[in-house]
């Protein structure tokens, strides 16, 4: 724990003589400027005015810090190239041929196709009226309810003569 100190100490009369030589007159912590964070390479040194970050090391001559990359930066700049673009194209589109004629600016209203209509009422009731299914579709049904019966026995006889053939 003693090194890590002795470390920020050292860190912070550096940036106190390195501050106060280039830029100001004022020592660099006055107001808490500098925030320092212990990381695994060394200190990580936040300037509390601007914001920038820096990582702070021992490289065997002494300390010294070096700016990270701030990626805010870019991202901002980015931003303000695709907004450009934006601009470029909306540009572009307006130059075009005007719009389709007879086109109105309001939505318009959204109906669904298989939407089925709403049920009769009949004598102040409501009554649904649910169509019953044709005498050929009943068939078809009795058919195929008979046949997965047929099948359902078939596979309990040959489970119960494996079963019995086994034991």
């Amino acid at each position: 724990m003693m090194i890590k100190e002795i470390a920020a100490a050292a860190i912070a009369i550096g940036c106190l003589a390195g501050g106060a030589a280039v830029a100001q007159s004022m020592p660099d912590t006055e107001n808490g400027r500098y925030a320092l964070s212990p990381v695994a390479n060394g200190m990580l040194r936040l300037d509390t005015r601007t914001g920038v970050t820096s990582i702070c090391s021992d490289k065997g001559t002494g300390w010294a810090c070096y700016a990270m990359p701030d990626e805010r930066a870019a991202f901002d700049q980015e931003i303000g190239r695709l907004q450009k673009d934006n601009e470029a194209l909306k540009a572009q589109l307006a130059q075009r041929e005007p719009t389709v004629t007879g086109k109105i600016d309001e939505p318009l209203p959204k109906t669904d196709p298989l939407k089925k209509p709403d049920p009769k009422v009949a004598e102040g009731e409501r009554k649904i009226e649910i169509p019953l299914p044709s005498d050929r579709d009943m068939d078809r049904m009795m058919a195929f309810v008979e046949q997965a019966w047929r099948r359902l026995v078939e596979m309990a006889n040959r489970m119960q003569k494996d079963v019995s053939g086994k034991i």
